[in-house]
This record gives structure tokens, sequence and C-alpha cells, in this order.
């Protein structure tokens, strides 16, 4: 179960006093690391007795270039398929080791699920092929892409590096505008966490179209867009492609 509810800003996620109850009730905790939940610690220590794990540990991370996190680990790895796997092996190793009766059961799923996330990496990358090389920037409001950048060659742009910055500031803004002017790049996204309206503003005053909205930082409920990380990949992608092809 996720402390973080579907649709909830991550990064800067206020925790309730029911949420200390259900980590405190909970056989174990995992996070994520790499400065994305700013909380966690705080609220971690409100918690007495109760092994909780990095799932990122072993991932090479991208550090945020610009901004008052400048040289951080961007936090966002999930969003590279070859990082996934580093997760389901930190995920099965903690949940055999803390619950070693049911180890024939975790070591057997985390390989069905690494099986299909290795099946996925090829078609998303055919998908993002179909964006002419010379078009392949991503702008979106957060830095969030970092990784799916790198993985699948593409130049990345955007507003703020994390959502814990400020959001939308003029300097933002006109930077991010002068860029996709320089560059003649066709289409903005935004995320689904924030306000869609600076990503927006880039997009009119720059003359690019708006792409619609991507999804990093949080999976849906079940009846909703993505309720999977599959259903997240899948759905980012096909929204960067559209973008592109409008």
């Amino acid at each position: 179960e996720s402390i973080t509810k579907p649709g909830a800003e991550i990064h800067d996620y206020q925790p309730t006093p029911q949420d200390i109850v259900k980590a405190q009730s909970a056989d174990l905790v995992l996070w994520n690391g790499m400065n994305l939940e700013s909380w966690f610690e705080r609220f971690f220590a409100q918690v007495k007795d109760k092994p909780a794990v990095v799932v990122t540990e072993g991932i090479e991370p991208i550090s945020i270039y610009e901004g008052p996190y400048k040289d951080k680990p961007n936090p966002h790895a999930w969003m590279s398929t070859k990082n996934a796997l580093i997760y389901i092996e930190n995920i099965r190793q903690a949940l055999v080791k803390y619950d070693p009766a049911n180890a024939e059961a975790y070591n057997a799923n985390a390989k069905a699920y690494a099986d299909k996330i290795v099946a996925l990496d090829q078609p998303l990358r055919e998908r993002l092929a179909k964006v002419p090389e010379a078009q392949r920037w991503l702008v979106t409001s957060e830095g969030a892409f970092s990784y799916l950048a790198r993985d699948y060659g593409f130049k990345e742009l955007y507003l703020w590096a994390i959502n814990q910055d400020e959001q939308g500031t003029p300097k933002q803004i006109r930077k991010v505008i002068d860029q996709v002017r320089k560059h003649q790049i066709p289409v903005v996204f935004s995320e689904s966490t924030i306000s869609d309206k600076p990503a927006k503003q880039v997009a009119k005053e720059s003359k690019a179209r708006y792409g619609g909205v991507l999804y990093v930082d949080s999976l849906s409920t079940k009846d909703g867009k993505v309720p999977t990380y599959v259903d997240l990949l899948n759905v980012t992608v096909s929204t960067i492609v559209a973008g592109f092809e409008k």
C-alpha cells in the first residue's frame, strides 16, 4: 500500500496521522530516496522499530543541471526501464530478507515482472523513434524526464528541476520560451500533478503546441489512465509521440 495517494504530488506530500499509523503497522517500508520524498525522513522518525529500504540503491543518478538543486541527483530514476530492473531487484531482496518464508513467491513475481519490463523497452523505443531526430526535444514543466530522454535519444528542457522548486516564475518561463524559439521546438508538455498554466504560457508565447499531460510522479486510481507503472510509461510515450505528430 502506498503512503502517497493516487494523483498526489509526491515531492511535497504532507503525511497525515493516519499515514503514520499505517506505516507503524507495516512489516517493511520502501522508499525511493534520491531526494524524491523530501518529507520522508521527518515522517519516518515518528515510526518506531520498522525497517525501511531505499529502492534506488545501485542506480547511477543523473545530476540536476541548474537551479537550487543543481548537482543533486534527479530522483525520477524509474522513468528508465533499465533502472526499473534495479528497483525490482532491490525490492525483491528486501522482501526476501524480511519475509524469507515467502521467498519463492517473491523471486517468481520479480522475474515475471522484470521480463515484462524488458519486453516493454523495445516497443517504447520504436514509438519514440517516429519523432524526427532533429525535433527530439522533450520540453516539460518539471525536469522529471532526464532518464527517459537519455535512454531514447531526446534532449531535455524544463521550467523547473523538481516540484519542491518555485514553479512558473517569470525567469523560468522566459528562459524556456527563448530556448523553444531558438531550437524551433514544436511541442511543450506538462505533468499530471501540477498546474499546466506555465507550460501553456510557454507554448502560446513561443507559438509551439501544447501537447498535453505526461505522467511521472503518480499513478492514477484503478479506473484512471495510469493505474500501473507499465500504463504510466505507455501513456506518457503515446502522448509524447502524438504531440509531435499534430
